[in-house]
């Protein structure tokens, strides 16, 4: 796609701001606080008719004592050579600084079309001072004011008419979407630059290096997906500040928009005999509840002191504690080693082909009519419950309606059961399956 910007320029002239404007969406996290932004960031929006990909950027800056500068300044240089036009972004109520100048210089050797964008310029004196922008020879500066709107129309106008096409509206439609989610630290980055063979996220030691939720566009065995790495997620009563909190609400929104999660989980805080975490219960019961499918990835799995049966004995204790949740598969992997990560995206795409899958009407009478004449639901105060047949209806994920003369008397346990045979009898390994009892 050739109608790509990216945003650039030093920390904290307002960058994320410019992107959620441009998106219409609040996408990005904002914050007086220089550096939030640390990997790239992709957003699509539309002008007159031409639709474009939006890249948000870390703040470029050089001898800082920020220890993500380098690996920030590497993302941002990415993007660069990856966008068709730049939107260089210099903030008006600070005027121009020597890290613009430096900056300036960075940008002319790319030979990209630059558009010079003076943010935060909400006062018609700030507007004034736009004019000392003039000094960094990229052309008339656009005095705008992103967290407002003001402004933005003429940079727009000026910005879409360096597209050759009118681009794509959407290029994520109808493809499947994966989120990889787990607590701080357990190497969700990691793995993300381990399957792309590339520095797609920025890794640390430090616990809450990602903020954002990050998409990443991925083929494999001939298929297309959208891979999303996220921020960890504590438990409420440990998230001390407000970037947090809106890092996890990104993870939550990047769950909310999946369709397969792969919950990463360190295996060397798992007990052998009483399995998971609660912190990593909570993760695989949120994902339960939004219907999503699910792979447990255990990692760090080359830390551990194990023999043959290790792993065995392990995710039995997994599946004892996480019962009745307990229908996803679980692989053992070390990021670090590179081991089992590409089987854990061949477990995801199975479970996305299980949740998506449609069973006829036909096949699923003639299997769950037998298991329920081999065990009908208990009577209940005299009264027999007959069911007649049941059909799958058109939900994003495994959907069933019973039909009976009274399913106001079905007992949670018998819906168990009728759930553990359809997982036998039909392949729905990693997807949650939701039954519903019609009076018929």
């Amino acid at each position: 796609m050739s109608n790509i910007i990216a945003i650039v320029g030093r920390p904290n002239v307002g960058k994320s701001t410019l992107f959620n404007r441009l998106i219409e969406q609040k996408k990005a996290i904002m914050d007086n606080l220089s550096g939030v932004t640390r990997d790239r960031h992709y957003g699509y929006g539309q002008w007159t008719g031409r639709f474009f990909t939006v890249i948000d950027t870390g703040g470029y800056v050089h001898g800082s004592e920020d220890k993500f500068e380098g690996a920030i300044r590497e993302q941002v240089e990415l993007a660069i050579e990856e966008a068709a036009v730049l939107l260089f972004v210099v903030d008006c109520s600070t005027g121009l600084t020597d890290l613009d100048k430096d900056f300036a210089n960075v940008l002319r050797r790319s030979k990209k079309p630059v558009i010079l964008i003076a943010n935060k310029a909400d006062t018609h004196e700030k507007a004034y001072a736009a004019a000392e922008f003039y000094e960094l020879g990229l052309g008339d500066p656009f005095a705008i004011a992103a967290e407002s709107g003001s402004g933005t129309g003429d940079m727009l106008d000026v910005m879409v008419s360096h597209f050759k096409d009118e681009g794509i509206e959407n290029p994520e439609l109808g493809i499947p979407r994966v989120a990889i989610l787990g607590r701080p630290n357990v190497g969700k980055s990691s793995f993300l630059n381990a399957i792309l063979g590339k520095d797609r996220s920025i890794v640390t030691d430090e616990a809450g290096t990602t903020r954002d939720a990050i998409q990443n566009h991925y083929t494999m065995f001939g298929k297309d997906f959208i891979i999303t790495d996220t921020a960890g997620i504590r438990r409420k009563a440990r998230i001390d500040d407000n970037i947090e909190y809106y890092s996890v609400l990104r993870s939550m929104k990047a769950l909310e928009e999946c369709d397969v999660a792969i919950i990463i989980i360190d295996a060397t805080t798992i007990d052998p005999l009483t399995g998971l975490e609660a912190q990593d219960m909570n993760i695989v019961s949120m994902a339960d509840k939004a219907k999503k499918g699910i792979v447990l990835m255990i990692n760090k799995w080359d830390l551990v002191a194990k023999d043959t049966n290790t792993a065995i004995q392990l995710e039995k204790a997994i599946k004892e504690r996480m019962a009745p949740l307990n229908y996803m598969p679980v692989i053992f992997t070390s990021v670090m080693e590179k081991k089992r990560i590409f089987q854990a995206l061949e477990l995801m795409l199975k479970v996305y082909e299980n949740r998506t899958q449609k069973i006829s009407t036909s096949k699923l009478n003639d299997v769950m009519l037998d298991v329920i004449a081999s065990y009908p639901p208990p009577a209940w105060k005299g009264k027999y419950i007959k069911i007649k047949y049941c059909t799958q209806v058109s939900t994003p994920y495994p959907t069933f309606i019973f039909f009976c003369n009274l399913p106001q008397y079905i007992k949670e346990s018998y819906e168990r059961y009728l759930e553990n045979q359809m997982r036998k009898a039909f392949n729905l390994e990693g997807t949650p399956i939701s039954l519903f009892f019609r009076k018929k």
